[in-house]
């Protein structure tokens, strides 16, 4: 998944530099697989993003130069330089500069299928952080005080790595909430935070990356409480069935 979330033309030896931290710092350092407490690859791209800030615009494209390659700035650089954006069907089926995995949304809804057949991935997180992200783009749009708010909500789903994200990071088994409420608020926490970086950083136009994060470090804390809620909920049902027993017993 690391090469799939960078751009094509980020030197080898960036990748290598970048793999490398992020197996010994955000997987080994942790007790090695299964242990980690956030994404492995997306803490790759983090390292490049901070480490190597100019090498992770995605303006240039694998095959620059050749007949069939697209080169520009991707649908987010545009957005935040107030350029046209390329058309909805341009970014579905992904002919735009970008990180070689968020391109074709076609690929990413193929791999979405695969992965809730074979039960790898969890339907719940995938539904919870687009209908997040689509909330919070209808609030923008609500409010309408400057061109980045008044984009399209949809728009969102297709621009970047959000649609990516959403379907093959966020739903990393080993990083995500565990119980079933516990993925449909972690989902739309990623998909509001996400947004809300987008909207309102325009330094940072891609907040896909650091939304997953965030929650990654906050996923055992909302399954604590929703089990502490469960618990609680429980407790009071069985004193209200001990009363209402007693209750009988007595008349």
């Amino acid at each position: 998944l690391i090469p799939m979330v960078i751009p094509p033309d980020t030197p080898l030896w960036m990748v290598a530099l970048a793999t490398a931290f992020s197996v010994i710092i955000a997987k080994e350092a942790f007790g090695g697989t299964g242990m980690n407490i956030v994404n492995p690859a997306l803490m790759a791209r983090a390292f490049l993003f901070f480490a190597y800030p100019s090498a992770m615009s995605g303006d240039k494209v694998w095959i620059a130069g050749q007949p069939d390659a697209f080169s520009g700035a991707t649908p987010l650089g545009s957005l935040i330089a107030g350029d046209e954006l390329p058309s909805i069907w341009t970014m579905v089926w992904g002919g735009m500069a970008g990180s070689v995995g968020e391109t074709s949304k076609i690929a990413i809804l193929l791999g979405a299928v695969l992965l809730v057949i074979t039960g790898i991935a969890s339907w719940r997180i995938m539904a919870s952080v687009i209908i997040g992200g689509l909330s919070m783009g209808l609030l923008f749009n609500a409010i309408g005080s400057t061109p980045l708010m008044q984009i399209p909500c949809y728009y969102h789903l297709l621009m970047g790595g959000f649609l990516f994200g959403a379907v093959f990071m966020a739903t990393d088994p080993v990083t995500a909430a565990q119980t079933n409420k516990g993925k449909i608020i972690y989902g739309l926490l990623i998909g509001i935070i996400a947004v809300l970086i987008r909207v309102i950083n325009n330094a940072y136009s891609e907040g896909m990356m650091l939304a997953i994060l965030l929650m990654n470090l906050f996923a055992p804390l909302i399954d604590h409480y929703v089990i502490e809620g469960n618990i609680k909920r429980r407790k009071r049902r069985a004193m209200a069935t001990k009363a209402s027993s007693t209750e009988r017993t007595s008349l």
